[in-house]
C-alpha cells in the first residue's frame, strides 16, 4: 500500500481499472467454475434418484408377480435370475442385502463379487433406519473417482421390509469437464481481448482524466516571485478542476499584489539597512580619530626632540581615517558598495601592528615570530578588520579584574595567521552561530553590523574567520588570509 501512495494519480487511475478488470474476471472465471461443478453435483445426484427410482419398481413388480413367499430368506429365489435381467435392462449394477446387511445376490458377475462389500457396516445400517425416508446415500472414492451408493428398503406387497437395495453410481465428469475446459479457453480468449481493450481504455480516460491537472501541476512548479505567473485556462473543465483552476487564479492575483508589496518593502529595508551600515562604517573611523587626538593632547611636549616626528605620525593617522571616510561617502554618493578592494602587496605584521596603535589600552599586547609576512590585501581593509575585531575583545572585557587582550601574526603553511584573544566574557554555545549575520549583536548599544562586515572582507580575500569561546573564559577570533606568491 506504502509503494502505492508513491504512484502519480494518473499511475493510479491506470492500475486500478485494470486491477479492476482482472478481479472481475477472475470472479467470473471462479463462479464459472463453481456453477459448473454444482450443475454436475445436481446432475448425478437427480439421475442416481431416477435409476433407484426404476430398479425399485422392477424389483416390486418381480415381488408381485413371483409365486414364492416375499420373505428375506426367499430374496435370493426370486432374484436368482431376474436380477440379471433387471441390470440389463436398466444398465446399471446392483446389490441386494438382507436386513443384517449380508449380501444375498449382486448382479455383478462372480469374478467380480470379491470387489464387493459381502456385509454393510453398522453405519450404513444406523443410518438408513434413522433416515426420515428410509434411504441413505453414501459419497466415496475409488481409484481416483467419486462415486455414490444408495441404500434403500426393499418392501413386500404390504410394504414391510424383507431387505436392502444396494445401488453403486460412479460419476463419470470427463464430458462435463470437457465442456468446461472449452468454455474456459473460449472465455480466456475474450478476457484476453477484455484485458488489452481495458488497457488502452485505462491509458487514454487516465490521460484525459488528469490532463488539467497536468497543466496546473506545471503552472504550480512554473510559479516564480520575481515574474509574472500566467494563468491557467482550460477549455470546457469538469467542476471539480474548474474549482481548482478559479482558486490558482485568484492566487496568482494576490500573489501579484503581495509581490508588488513585497518589491517596496525590500527597496525601503535596503535604503535602511545601507543607512544603517554608512553610518556604522563612518564611525569606524571616528572612534581612531577620537582616541588619536586625546592621546596626542595627553601626551604631546612641544619642547621634545621627536615632536615634529609624533606631529607627523598623528597627521598621517587622521588622513588616513579621514581617506576612509572619503571613500566611504564616495561610494554611498554612486550608489555602490562599500569602498571597493585595493589589492597592495603589503607586510601584514607592519600593518596590523599600525593599526593597534590608535588603541591606548595598556591590556593590549601585540606579538609576532616573524618581522615581515606579505600578503596582497588592502591595507584599509585590514585596518578596518584588525580595529574592529579588537573592539570587539575589549567591550567583551569590561567587568574582568585583570583584563587582557593579545594580537597575534603568524605564518601557518600558505597563510598568514591573525589571531585577537582575550579572557573577557566568552560567548555562548547559542550564540557563536550567529556572531556574524548582520544586525545581530549581544550588547546594548549598536547595530551588529561590525562582525559581519569582517566577515565579507575576509571572503572577499578568500580568507576564513573562525570563532573559538568558551562562556566565562573568553573568545579567540582567528582570521587567515592567503600569502603573497613569490
Amino acid at each position: 500500500m506504502s509503494l502505492f501512495k508513491k504512484f502519480s494519480l494518473r499511475s493510479r487511475i491506470f492500475v486500478t481499472m485494470i486491477l479492476l478488470v482482472l478481479i472481475a474476471s477472475v470472479l467470473i472465471a471462479g463462479v464459472t467454475v463453481y456453477q459448473y461443478r454444482e450443475q454436475s453435483r445436481d446432475y448425478h445426484q437427480e439421475r442416481l434418484e431416477r435409476k433407484e427410482e426404476q430398479i425399485k419398481q422392477s424389483i416390486y413388480y418381480a415381488i408381485q408377480s413371483t409365486t414364492y413367499p416375499v420373505t428375506t430368506e426367499n430374496l435370493g429365489l426370486i432374484f436368482k435370475d431376474e436380477i440379471y435381467r433387471i441390470a440389463d435392462v436398466q444398465n446399471v449394477n446392483f446389490n441386494i442385502y438382507d436386513l443384517e446387511g449380508q449380501l444375498i445376490k449382486s448382479s455383478r458377475p462372480k469374478l467380480n463379487n470379491d470387489s464387493i462389500s459381502q456385509c454393510l457396516q453398522a453405519e450404513i445400517l444406523n443410518n438408513l433406519s434413522e433416515s426420515v425416508d428410509k434411504r441413505y446415500v453414501e459419497d466415496n472414492v475409488a481409484a481416483g473417482d467419486k462415486y455414490q451408493a444408495s441404500y434403500t428398503y426393499i418392501t413386500d406387497t404390504k410394504f414391510k421390509p424383507v431387505g436392502i437395495l444396494n445401488l453403486p453410481y460412479f460419476e463419470d465428469n470427463s464430458f462435463n469437464n470437457m465442456e468446461l475446459r472449452e468454455f474456459l479457453f473460449r472465455l480466456g480468449g475474450v478476457y484476453l481481448v477484455m484485458f488489452l481493450v481495458a488497457i488502452i481504455l485505462a491509458y487514454f480516460v487516465s490521460k484525459y482524466i488528469t490532463r488539467s491537472l497536468q497543466t496546473i501541476s506545471d503552472k504550480l512548479h512554473q510559479t516564480d516571485l520575481t515574474k509574472r505567473n500566467e494563468k491557467i485556462f482550460v477549455k470546457n473543465p469538469s467542476e471539480e478542476i474548474g474549482k481548482l483552476i478559479d482558486s490558482y487564479n485568484a492566487m496568482i492575483d494576490e500573489l501579484e499584489q503581495s509581490a508588488a508589496k513585497l518589491a517596496r518593502s525590500e527597496r525601503e529595508q535596503a535604503w535602511r539597512e545601507m543607512a544603517k551600515q554608512v553610518a556604522h562604517e563612518i564611525k569606524n573611523p571616528l572612534t581612531p580619530m577620537r582616541l588619536t587626538v586625546q592621546s596626542f593632547e595627553r601626551k604631546f611636549n612641544p619642547a621634545a626632540p621627536d615632536a615634529k616626528k609624533k606631529i607627523a605620525e598623528f597627521s598621517k593617522t587622521l588622513i588616513q581615517q579621514i581617506d576612509m571616510m572619503s571613500s566611504i561617502a564616495s561610494a554611498f554618493s554612486s550608489f555602490a558598495d562599500m569602498p571597493a578592494q585595493q589589492n597592495e602587496t603589503l607586510n601584514v605584521v607592519k600593518t596590523v601592528k599600525l593599526a593597534l596603535d590608535i588603541f591606548n589600552e595598556n591590556y593590549i599586547h601585540f606579538i609576532s615570530e616573524e618581522k615581515e609576512i606579505i600578503a596582497k590585501l588592502d591595507r584599509t581593509q585590514l585596518i578596518r578588520v584588525v580595529t574592529n575585531l579588537v573592539k570587539n575583545a575589549i567591550q567583551a572585557v569590561p567587568e574582568v579584574a585583570s583584563p587582557r587582550i593579545l594580537v597575534s601574526v603568524a605564518s601557518e603553511g600558505d597563510y598568514v595567521k591573525i589571531s585577537v584573544a582575550d579572557n573577557g566574557i566568552g560567548i555562548s554555545d547559542e550564540v557563536k552561530e550567529k556572531v556574524f549575520e548582520p544586525k545581530f549583536t549581544t550588547k546594548s548599544s549598536g547595530m551588529g553590523l561590525g562582525l559581519g562586515m569582517v566577515k565579507n572582507i575576509v571572503e572577499t580575500y578568500k580568507g576564513t574567520i573562525s570563532l573559538t569561546s568558551q562562556h566565562g573564559k573568553g573568545s579567540v577570533f582567528t582570521v587567515k588570509f592567503p600569502k603573497a606568491k613569490k
